[in-house]
């Protein structure tokens, strides 16, 4: 009789492998990797995610107490300990943040038209943070106060359908009024991008790395350029002087003159 698919693999049915893939295949994640794929360690964090696990070593002992169904999850590596601390120390972040917004831009079209209770004409935002504990004989540099360490995760959620617009990571010192000033760079960002958008400009407009080599080649041309244009200011500036005490001069001069003339007169 053939098993039945479990809840889990359910759930991660939804997500596309060639989506996952292509972001592994990115950053290369899967180079030099024999039994534990990038894949088996989504999984495993997922289901740590979805089922409150607190550490690694819950999450192996509950994994490994339903080992005959790992299979039938989409789990075919070994799950140990050790194994996915490693995967979670070398392996690359951009990953899985990739992948997370492939994710959100398939689930925002879901929510379009999602109310919340509320009939308004324009979007509405949340901004909140989570303080994460850390440990600061492993985290020196995340240190919150006199014997704890901590970072703030602050996010600004979409309120229609609670999808994150904004992460930002910061010291757990750090107010959310901090983060304003970089939301308001980022929101004439992206109102600037969708003007172009709508200008019929979009996939036209230079990437940042072109920009940065055309100022490059930009600053190269203005140094010889600069070096005449100090020379040109400094002879103007000169030649003002020498204006300024000839004019001075020739008003002595006719001072002279006139007093002159009227000594005659008397």
């Amino acid at each position: 009789m053939p098993a039945e698919p479990t809840v889990f693999s359910q759930v991660m049915g939804f997500l596309s492998h060639n989506d996952f893939n292509r972001c592994v295949e990115r950053y290369s994640g899967n180079r030099n990797v024999r039994r534990f794929s990038c894949m088996d360690q989504f999984l495993c964090l997922a289901f740590a995610q979805l089922t409150c696990r607190e550490s690694l070593r819950d999450i192996e002992a509950c994994l490994r107490a339903m080992r005959p169904k790992l299979y039938h999850m989409g789990i075919r590596g070994h799950v140990a300990r050790s194994t996915l601390a490693d995967a979670n120390e070398n392996r690359d972040w951009r990953i899985y943040a990739d992948f997370a917004q492939v994710l959100i831009a398939q689930a925002r079209p879901l929510y379009q038209n999602h109310s919340f209770g509320v009939e308004l004409d324009n979007t509405v935002y949340a901004l909140d943070s989570t303080t994460i504990d850390l440990c600061l004989s492993l985290f020196p540099w995340a240190r919150f106060r006199k014997a704890k360490g901590a970072v703030k995760l602050h996010t600004l959620l979409k309120l229609r359908g609670s999808i994150p617009e904004f992460i930002h990571v910061t010291a757990g010192n750090v107010h959310d009024v901090n983060i304003l000033d970089i939301l308001a760079d980022i929101t004439l960002c992206q109102a600037a991008k969708n003007y172009f958008d709508e200008q019929g400009f979009k996939g036209k407009l230079p990437s940042i790395s072109t920009l940065k080599q055309e100022l490059a080649e930009l600053e190269k041309q203005r140094r010889p350029l600069y070096a005449e244009y100090k020379k040109a200011n400094q002879k103007f500036k000169d030649l003002c002087v020498a204006k300024s005490n000839a004019s001075r001069i020739l008003g002595v001069d006719k001072n002279r003159t006139a007093s002159r003339g009227h000594d005659t007169e008397f």
